[in-house]
């Protein structure tokens, strides 16, 4: 039968507020939720940013599982960058043809 036997040690907070965990949790992140005053629970946590939280949505897991096949699939070629980035940069300063609109007004 396997059961979960808790670690128990004392810490003293400092002057600044302050308690260490130890070395083997320096630099993790960690979620301190207090329960009722003077009862904290800490969970060691992965943080991710808001920014990223999009990669994170199944849709967006989907695509990127989809780029990674597809990336497998077909290896890398030989290019030649600068005559890219001049065809890149010669359809950029060529003009370019006005569309007419259309008036979809009836007069």
């Amino acid at each position: 039968m396997n059961t979960l036997v808790g670690k128990i040690s004392v810490k003293v907070i400092g002057s600044n507020g302050q308690i260490s965990l130890g070395k083997e949790f320096a630099g993790r992140q960690v979620l301190v939720e207090e329960r009722e005053p003077g009862v904290w629970l800490v969970r060691t946590a992965l943080v991710v940013p808001q920014n990223e939280l999009w990669l994170h949505q199944p849709e967006a897991q989907g695509q990127l599982l989809r780029a990674l096949d597809w990336a497998q699939r077909h290896g890398p070629q030989a290019s030649e960058p600068d005559a890219v980035l001049k065809s890149l940069e010669h359809a950029r300063q060529r003009p370019r043809r006005k569309q007419e609109k259309r008036s979809t007004r009836s007069k």
